[in-house]
């Protein structure tokens, strides 16, 4: 698969001679850093056999030719590679589709080195809260937890939006509306099956099969036209730029079915991440997502969480001397309630705190993006590489790379 239009070959040699020594001379690429001490030595082999090793530790990152001293070496395809240092391509989705091969140690280690790499390759500083200084319109520091309002100025919400990464508008529809797309939403999980690849499925701890989301909603009255929801379409008329309906993931209006208990696959309880992990952010971003809640969203029955600022920045998601609980904005959302977030802004769906009630979050998700924007790989999103199995079961990353 060729590079798209605007997204130039890299000679990989040449780019690790001459261009990453010169990033890190400059300090572009992050310098000292102790959340980096940590990651095992990692090289990248391409073509006829050239590799090149990074090592990282509190002194700084440093790279050398040749994959000897290096404790995970993968395979890697010029071209996917190449996607990679543009932003085309994730270390996810790599690895969900067999994209690289692990000569030596776990292919999962590229998942570690991800937010390095995206410093290393594109500039992209490292996440930092306790270094934030978000300021509200009026130059105040931002309430990371502040909700709006419909009527409330589209001035401050825009500015919001654009720098915390995300908006939380309370009692967009009316309970009444949010009953019957949950009405349309349990009739979508009747009708679900796995392996329709429209469906995502797990387990839970008892080792049931349980669904986690449809990617079909689209085919109901009400839930097929939040697409076209004016009130939904003033909230993406806050974005940065012009933006437009895409089908996202399925078929253009995915429900999420929050599950207690969960225990292997489904990515039904999902940790900090990007919409975009699995690759596209050089053609998709700005992607925005709206979530509409049908149930409400709590510690207690699921909840989605956001970093605030974190859309500016690359979030590593294995460095443990950030606690991003500490400074995460979490909303306790009402049916009816919707929150914005650019694709980039890091954010958290963790399991339900009290497994024994009787309903758990459902929410109904819309997406909008630049126009024309398409995956660069043919698919119809770049989650279609999570659709290995017939059965439908989305697989644990760990479980994949460790196959490859």
């Amino acid at each position: 698969m060729a590079l798209p239009e605007g997204f130039a070959p890299i000679e990989f040699v040449e780019y690790h001679r001459r261009t990453l020594p010169q990033r890190l001379a400059s300090g572009r690429a992050g310098g000292r850093d102790a959340s980096t001490a940590y990651l095992p030595s990692l090289a990248l082999r391409v073509g006829d056999g050239a590799s090149f090793t990074y090592h990282a530790d509190e002194r700084g990152i440093a790279i050398e030719p040749g994959d000897a001293r290096a404790a995970t070496v993968l395979e890697i395809g010029l071209e996917d590679w190449c996607g990679l240092v543009h932003e085309l391509d994730a270390p996810a989705g790599l690895v969900y589709g067999g994209r690289v091969r692990s000569v030596r140690g776990n292919a999962a280690d590229l998942m570690a080195w991800e937010s390095t790499l995206r410093a290393l390759y594109n500039g992209r500083p490292p996440y930092r809260p306790e270094a934030l200084d978000l300021r509200d319109r009026n130059g105040a520091p931002l309430d990371p937890q502040r909700a709006f309002a419909p009527g409330h100025d589209r001035a401050d919400m825009e500015h919001f939006l654009d720098t915390a990464g995300y908006l939380f508008v309370r009692g967009v529809f009316t309970p009444a509306e949010a009953a019957r797309m949950l009405d349309e939403a349990i009739a979508l999980r009747a009708e679900a099956r796995p392996g329709d690849r429209l469906s995502w499925w797990g387990r839970n701890a008892d080792g049931e099969e349980v669904l986690t989301r449809v990617t079909r909603a689209n085919v109901k009255h009400h839930l097929g036209g939040l697409p076209a929801e004016p009130r939904l379409l003033a909230l993406v008329a806050l974005a940065n730029r012009p933006l437009v309906h895409t089908k996202g993931e399925g078929e253009g209006v995915t429900v999420i079915y929050k599950q207690p208990g969960m225990s292997d696959g489904g990515l039904a309880d999902l940790p900090w991440h990007r919409d975009c992990g699995m690759g596209g952010h050089a053609i998709l971003c700005p992607t925005l997502l709206l979530s509409i809640y049908l149930r409400e969203a709590t510690p207690e029955s699921g909840e989605l969480a956001m970093l605030p600022g974190s859309h500016r920045a690359s979030y590593n998601a294995h460095d443990l001397t950030i606690d991003p609980w500490r400074h995460a904005a979490r909303f306790a959302a009402r049916p009816g309630d919707v929150s914005v977030h650019y694709g980039d802004t890091v954010h958290a769906a963790p399991p339900p705190a009290d497994p024994r009630r009787a309903e758990f979050r459902v929410s109904a998700v819309v997406c909008f993006a630049p126009p024309g924007a398409r995956p660069h790989r043919g698919d119809a999103s770049y989650n279609d590489a999570l659709h290995q199995r017939e059965d439908g079961q989305i697989e644990h990353l760990d479980r994949v790379a460790k196959r490859l």
